[in-house]
């Protein structure tokens, strides 16, 4: 494998959320002050999506206090925490620049009703095993260590209450 797509390969996450352009999310990002870390979080549509790769990134639109404000996201940087799906928006373009000439219900786009929120994942890498290369004599495989699971135990502590019995009256026998 090439020297640079081998690095480029490292630094691309595992997995990454299957957004589409149109949709609303919550971006939660990791912003450093000083020695303080924290997230926040920026909720809009999507309104462009680019590039592939480690360079993948997405636009994302939000109106605050009057001010249209974008904010464009790397996919795979280490400081996007983690993307929720809000809405799934029903676009027909792959770019909603129109949406920066409007103001109000007019910058939103249409809701698709049927559609589910689910938070899907795009697997990108698998943890990969490297085999060996195969040598003329064959030598003995290495001990195997297996790692047993640590089982927890989990309590569902239940609060007990008072709970009034309600006593049936006898049915009233329709008389005719």
């Amino acid at each position: 494998m090439d020297i640079i797509k081998s690095i480029e390969h490292e630094q691309l996450k595992n997995k990454i959320p299957e957004l589409k352009v149109g949709d609303t999310v919550k971006v939660h990002q990791r912003i450093k002050e000083g020695n303080r870390e924290r997230i926040q979080v920026f909720e809009g549509i999507i309104i462009k999506k680019q590039g592939g790769g480690v360079n993948a990134t997405f636009t994302v639109r939000k109106i605050a206090y009057g001010v249209g404000v974008e904010k464009t996201f790397l996919v795979h940087s280490p400081m996007v925490e983690k993307v929720e799906l809000v809405r799934v928006g029903k676009a027909r373009r792959a770019k909603l620049y129109y949406l920066r000439d409007r103001v109000g219900k007019a910058a939103k786009t249409k809701e698709n009703t049927g559609a589910r929120i689910e938070n899907r994942e795009i697997t990108i890498k698998e943890d990969k095993v490297e085999e060996a290369p195969v040598e003329a004599a064959p030598e003995e495989a290495p001990a195997v260590e297996t790692e047993t699971p640590v089982v927890q135990e989990v309590v569902d502590t239940v609060k007990e209450e008072n709970v009034e019995t309600v006593k049936e009256e006898p049915a009233k026998k329709e008389e005719k």
